[in-house]
């Protein structure tokens, strides 16, 4: 009977107590949040993603300890994976689709959540960045859509030599990333875009370069025939992450830089270089680069 009476009144403290979200909010793009559906999403945070983000949503979980990529940092109000240009505001389908694909090579997994559930926790973790989010005036980025591709599969060998000549001599991607040319080719496409020969190397030109961020870490740009590109897999889904940069990041939006046609045709080499990922092709593929 002791028992049922203390567990009678510890439901009553729990029917009780306080909802932490009263009043509804108003954030980018005039979204209107009722507070039930922030306290929704206060609960779905701490059962699924607490653990790693920790209850300040600063990314410091008991769980994040140790982990080689560290959780996202909430309160920061800066998103890397976004389908707009880095340093705009994302739009919630932006992570709708994080929820549901995850982030390759982390601890993002994808979450089977109801969409209802996945709304709730994406406004919850936008109170951690009241000063980001809230308010009707604050504007969301243009979303960028992987349209108009003037290659396909029709060409692509025509994109991979394209995309190639615009990694390593119009964006310089090497500066960051590492290069995947020889001196004679890299000279020869030099000499064909810029009217310039190449006769030796940087020191660092096959090295990846550790980046600042805004994230109070060191970022590492990844070797696209090692590591796993984790917001993107397919030629579609480079295209739309070059055009808009890694936010908080040393990679910048290159939509405004280059052409489409540019960033199709190196988003196609991109993903040539990905394909060779843990096969024997790549062995010989970078002994053929000394």
């Amino acid at each position: 009977m002791k028992v049922f009476f203390n567990l009678v009144f510890l439901l009553t403290l729990i029917s009780c107590s306080k909802p932490t979200f009263v009043e509804d909010k108003v954030f980018a793009g005039s979204n209107q949040v009722k507070a039930h559906t922030l306290n929704e999403g206060e609960k779905i945070y701490k059962e699924y993603c607490m653990p790693c983000h920790g209850v300040k949503g600063d990314g410091k979980g008991f769980a994040s300890k140790g982990m080689k990529v560290p959780p996202r940092d909430f309160t920061l109000g800066i998103y890397k994976f976004g389908k707009v240009i880095s340093g705009d505001l994302p739009h919630d389908s932006d992570f709708f689709a994080i929820l549901d694909k995850g982030l390759h090579g982390t601890a993002m997994l994808p979450w089977d959540l109801h969409n209802d559930q996945k709304d709730a926790v994406i406004q919850y973790i936008k109170t951690f960045a009241m000063k980001t989010w809230e308010g009707g005036d604050k504007k969301l980025g243009d979303q960028i859509k992987a349209e108009n591709d003037p290659f396909g599969m029709a060409h692509l060998g025509a994109a991979i030599a394209k995309g190639r000549e615009v990694y390593h001599v119009t964006a310089q991607c090497q500066s960051c990333h590492r290069a995947y040319v020889n001196l004679d080719d890299f000279s020869a496409m030099s000499k064909k875009l810029n009217d310039e020969s190449v006769n030796e190397l940087d020191d660092d030109f096959y090295k990846i370069k550790l980046q600042e961020s805004e994230y109070g870490s060191l970022t590492i740009p990844p070797d696209f025939t090692w590591n796993t590109v984790r917001s993107a897999v397919t030629v579609e889904e480079l295209f739309v992450r070059i055009s808009a940069g890694v936010g908080g990041t040393a990679m910048p939006g290159w939509q405004e830089t280059i052409s489409d046609e540019e960033i199709w045709a190196v988003s196609y080499y991109v993903k040539s270089l990905m394909d060779l990922k843990d096969t024997p092709a790549r062995a010989a593929f970078i002994r053929e680069l000394k």
